[in-house]
């Protein structure tokens, strides 16, 4: 199943659209990155809304993870009103407890966000082909996470703020689609397959 997280850019930052598989068996998943994509800087949220709308009516019935803190959630209107899109708005809080509130947000913890992507990390259980657009950007930013969360500690990680003076909208972006895949598939009914007919894909590389 496929997930995308969306992280909009502010006037400095620019937006990133990410697109990742889930796959394998649970509860362990892994998780390819199939797309990635990040406009210039400049582009007008009203085109951003439409460029993001044409790559999801590609890939119908894929949930579409934004973060709808400060000027997200005018954006997030807009898309709101695109017929057929699965649509997420999330909010990024510093609570201890992901919950849904009456405008259909999902307020999110930060540290839910970073718990995911290291979690994936250390597992390898993230895996992204090296011959994406923009890989190499996402690479740097998981490394610069990474570092991040490594010194600031495992008892203190969930408090800190990655986003400190960096440029890091893949990771970001990754990070909220990641969540929801995780949170969905906890509640998923696992199907059943035929003994032996699974196999990791041959391509790509984990992190």
């Amino acid at each position: 199943m496929l997930y995308a997280g969306l992280d909009l850019g502010q006037a400095a930052d620019r937006t990133a659209l990410i697109i990742a598989e889930q796959g394998g068996l649970q509860p362990a998943y892994s998780y390819d990155v199939r797309h990635i994509e990040r406009p210039p800087l400049g582009v007008p949220y009203p085109a951003i809304v439409g460029l993001v709308a044409e790559r999801m009516a590609r890939i119908p019935r894929t949930p579409l993870v934004v973060d709808g803190t400060g000027v997200g959630r005018a954006v997030v209107d807009l898309f709101r009103q695109i017929k057929g899109l699965e649509l997420v708005p999330v909010l990024i809080t510093a609570g201890d407890t992901a919950t849904r509130d009456d405008a259909g947000y999902w307020r999110v913890p930060k540290r839910d966000l970073v718990g995911v992507v290291q979690v994936l990390l250390q597992s390898k259980r993230l895996r992204y082909s090296d011959q994406l657009a923009d890989v190499r950007t996402l690479m740097n930013e998981l490394a610069t996470f990474k570092a991040t969360i490594t010194t600031a500690g495992h008892d203190t990680y969930a408090g800190s703020d990655w986003r400190t003076g960096a440029h890091d909208d893949l990771v970001l972006s990754l990070a909220l689609c990641l969540w929801y895949a995780e949170r969905e598939a906890r509640f998923r009914v696992p199907a059943i397959g035929p003994i032996g007919m699974w196999r990791p894909a041959p391509w790509g590389k984990r992190e």
